[in-house]
């Protein structure tokens, strides 16, 4: 099969149309994956090394890898993670001192195009984890990429045949679907526990806003340059990258330039749930709709075909409520209710008697012994993505999973930002007809940077 006429066939499959696969469990990256690896230690590279990967970073030299490069934009950052991992390495009683050590690299084309890297983990600002993605895959590398998969709509379809196409493995960094509360959550959802679900409300912050942040004088050792990519240019202001190491998350995740605030930042932890509760992992919403006052931060909807909806609310859980119960699940967090009882409470173990897994286990017991539905089993994620790397199956949030969930964060910031009821074909992953414009699948790219 010529190339365009296997991508096409790759796109038509995807995204619907006759002859259209059927999702199964797995969704299908493992259909056209490459040979199982065989049982080998993983080389890895790491592409941006913030506070986020510096944890990442630490669970993945804990397992069966290699990881034999870094790269960030940040020369501090950058010579912080190479000495962390020469150092794990030269710790080892076995001796597994790197010859000439972890390489250290500023642009992440230089680490995706060594050829003895088996796979990287892309933790950079949103606004490029579309553009490294592809760039990784069509190399050959499998990809573990933190959540939000990608920027806007198009890059998460371009993703998802991407990957497929050139049969990688990729996990999204949605790690609530490897802890236990939400698996034992939807479980519950999807197996009837609390009836016919009546509404979910996924409680998380703020939509975008644009980016008008004053100049900053900039320290030497930050490529300002390539940080911004193919975002529009802007002055350096610390608030989006601060210098240097340091505890906390940057604040780029709140400008429309480079993320999609907390919609995309914690709605693609909590949408995704959603999302596998109501079992719309191969599907999604038909309508999204605004808040119901202009200017609202909160209130915005997902209208699900069966008329499931699920609203933008306050706090952090995701709160399933069905006709005969309820289930809210945060991390750390789990109320079971069922017929006005609560079965299994875990809110605070700073004043709990008992332990959230003690909880989950009266759940489990009770109500799901026997239950037909049994959801993918991870107890944690970076190992997950490792384990399926060498099987070459579908992680838990493979690409197809990661991209449906962050279009939901998509489609709900383009119902803030316009103000109007926009209706979705999640069968063809395009606007319904009528609504909608193409320039919101997308955004305009710097040159010399595209999607």
């Amino acid at each position: 099969m010529k190339n365009q006429t296997r991508r096409g066939f790759i796109r038509s499959s995807l995204l619907g149309g006759a002859g259209a696969m059927v999702f199964p469990h797995l969704l299908p990256s493992h259909l056209w994956a490459a040979e199982a690896k065989p049982n080998s230690r993983l080389t890895m590279g790491f592409i941006g090394m913030g506070t986020q990967s510096r944890g990442l970073l630490r669970s993945f030299l804990g397992q069966d890898t290699r990881v034999v490069a870094v790269c960030d934009v940040d020369t501090t950052r950058r010579e912080d993670a190479k000495r962390r991992v020469d150092d794990f390495y030269a710790a080892q009683k076995t001796g597994g001192a790197i010859s000439g050590g972890c390489a250290a690299y500023n642009d992440f084309r230089d680490l995706i195009a060594r050829p003895d890297i088996d796979a990287v983990c892309i933790a950079t600002p949103d606004h490029w984890h579309a553009i490294i993605t592809l760039a990784a895959v069509r190399a050959g590398k499998d990809v573990y990429c933190e959540k939000p998969l990608t920027h806007n709509i198009h890059e998460a379809l371009e993703v998802m045949v991407a990957v497929q196409e050139n049969k990688r493995v990729l996990q999204t960094g949605s790690m609530q679907r490897s802890m236990s509360e939400f698996r034992v959550a939807c479980e519950l959802v999807r197996n009837g526990v609390i009836g016919k679900i009546q509404g979910v409300e996924c409680s998380f912050g703020n939509p975008p806003i644009p980016c008008d942040l004053p100049e900053e004088q900039m320290e030497p050792g930050l490529d300002w340059n390539l940080w911004l990519g193919p975002a529009p240019v802007r002055p350096y202001n610390s608030i989006l990258s601060p210098r240097g190491m340091h505890k906390g998350f940057p604040h780029w995740r709140n400008y429309a330039e480079y993320g999609g605030g907390m919609v995309t930042d914690f709605g693609a932890h909590h949408l995704d749930i959603a999302q596998w509760g109501l079992d719309m992992d191969a599907s999604g919403p038909v309508q999204v709709l605004p808040p119901e006052k202009a200017g609202d931060k909160k209130g915005a909807k997902l209208v699900y075909a069966n008329g499931i909806t699920v609203t933008h609310g306050s706090g952090f859980s995701v709160d399933f409520v069905g006709a005969e119960g309820r289930v809210q699940v945060g991390r750390g967090k789990f109320i079971f209710e069922r017929d006005g009882k609560t079965i299994a409470a875990y809110r605070d173990k700073g004043e709990e008697d008992t332990s959230l897994k003690e909880q989950l286990q009266i759940a489990r017991e009770g109500y799901l012994k026997d239950a037909k539905v049994k959801l993918y089993h991870s107890e944690n994620h970076p190992a997950d993505f490792l384990k399926c790397v060498q099987s070459r199956q579908a992680p838990i949030t493979n690409e197809q999973i990661g991209g449906r969930s962050v279009i939901c964060c998509h489609l709900m910031n383009l119902a803030y930002a316009h103000q109007q009821k926009i209706g979705w074909n999640p069968e063809k992953l395009q606007f319904a007809k009528g609504s909608g414009e193409p320039k919101w699948l997308t955004r305009d790219y710097r040159r010399p940077w595209k999607v």
